[in-house]
């Protein structure tokens, strides 16, 4: 089983972030209980770390979950504001329909072609799981906060994009 403790990610040595560094987190309507925790532990993580810009886009589902990134990236691309990370924060609880395996792989196959496709890091913070008890020990309990490591993976991404860039100049 994968343990945040068994990981290096609460150690914050980001690299070089930009003053004026802008977080986007997308954010689904369903599981609003379970999202309303994953999304305030990301943003005050992000408040916490220096990331002051952050900006909560709202899309009905998980399987809008891309595209809400995607449109969101072609509007804002050129501006001074705009994403050097994204954020996806979702959960996906499993049915009794195959409805569970379709939205969970299309999701994260949306997430991984955003990730070749854009400039800029998307991390996927979707929880994938049977039942409420999983949720609270991926929202506070036994397994972490899901949505403060999602934060921190993309700190720490914005970090490792902008030293490539220091680089290669």
């Amino acid at each position: 089983m994968a343990e945040v403790t068994n990981s290096n990610l609460f150690s914050i040595n980001a690299g070089i972030l930009p003053k004026d560094a802008c977080v986007v987190i997308v954010r689904t309507e369903w599981n609003a209980a379970i999202i309303d925790k994953l999304s305030e532990g990301c943003e005050r993580t992000l408040k916490n770390h220096g990331i002051q810009n952050v900006v909560v886009i709202t899309v009905p589902g998980a399987f809008e979950i891309p595209f809400g990134i995607k449109s969101y990236w072609d509007s804002t691309k050129y501006a001074d504001n705009r994403a050097h990370a994204f954020i996806a924060i979702g959960c996906v609880l499993r049915g009794d329909t195959p409805h569970f395996d379709y939205v969970c792989k299309a999701v994260t196959d949306g997430v991984v072609q955003l990730n070749l496709q854009l400039p800029v890091p998307t991390i996927f913070g979707v929880l994938t799981i049977d039942n409420q008890q999983q949720a609270d020990e991926r929202t506070g309990g036994k397994h972490g906060h899901k949505g403060e490591e999602a934060a921190l993976t993309a700190i720490k991404m914005i970090g490792l994009v902008q030293t490539f860039k220091k680089h290669s100049q």
